[in-house]
Order: structure tokens, then C-alpha cells, then sequence
């Protein structure tokens, strides 16, 4: 045989160099996805308000802006629903329970029955 007619192996399959790159799963391509196992939901990275704005107090005396923060029952939101950072939860807290006692914000919401 003549080099030109001699049989030429097939290139080996090798693993893709980059993590982008898409892979070929069972079901067709893959892609790097986030939002947890089947999910097509990307959520944002959540930060926190008063640390953006570098707010220094949170004034209990601004019920329009605490508002935010308290659900429509009256309770007290919880950081993983609001992006706030743990010292600034704190001082929210602090900050609607004082607005609370002097009747800025309801304790409860409205009266179901």
C-alpha cells in the first residue's frame, strides 16, 4: 500500500477545553443553568438597600419606608426575601418595632373574620 492509501484513525473525542462550552447530554445540548434543578428561573443576586445607599440610621420615624419591609399581615419580612444584610435586619427590626409602638405601623393587618 502506498501512503495515500493507508487507513487513517479517527480523532479521539476530547473533553471540551472550555466550561462554556455546550456538552451533549441524553436529552440533547447542556447548558449551565441557575435556579436550582429543572428550574428556568435566574434569580438576581440581592443586596442590600442601606448598604447601596450607605444609609447610616434607619429612621423608625419613616413609615412610608419601612412599610416595604413588613408584609401585608403585619410581620416583620425576613432577609432572604428582602436582600438586606444581617446588621442592617437588625436595625429594621428594631426600627419597625419602635414605629409600631407609636402607632406609625399596624402590629397586625387588616381584621379578617
Amino acid at each position: 500500500m502506498s501512503d495515500q492509501e493507508q487507513p487513517q484513525a479517527a480523532p479521539a473525542p476530547s473533553a471540551p477545553s472550555q466550561p462554556s462550552e455546550r456538552r451533549m447530554g441524553p436529552r440533547g445540548p447542556r447548558t449551565e443553568r441557575r435556579g436550582g434543578p429543572g428550574g428556568k428561573f435566574a434569580p438576581r443576586p440581592k443586596v442590600c438597600q442601606f448598604c447601596v445607599e450607605k444609609t447610616r440610621k434607619i429612621d423608625y420615624k419613616a413609615p412610608e419606608q419601612l412599610r416595604r419591609f413588613v408584609s401585608d399581615r403585619g410581620k416583620i419580612r425576613p432577609r432572604r426575601q428582602t436582600g438586606t444584610c444581617a446588621r442592617h435586619q437588625r436595625h429594621l427590626a428594631l426600627a419597625i418595632k419602635r414605629a409600631r409602638h407609636l402607632a406609625l405601623l399596624p402590629f397586625v393587618g387588616s381584621q379578617a373574620r
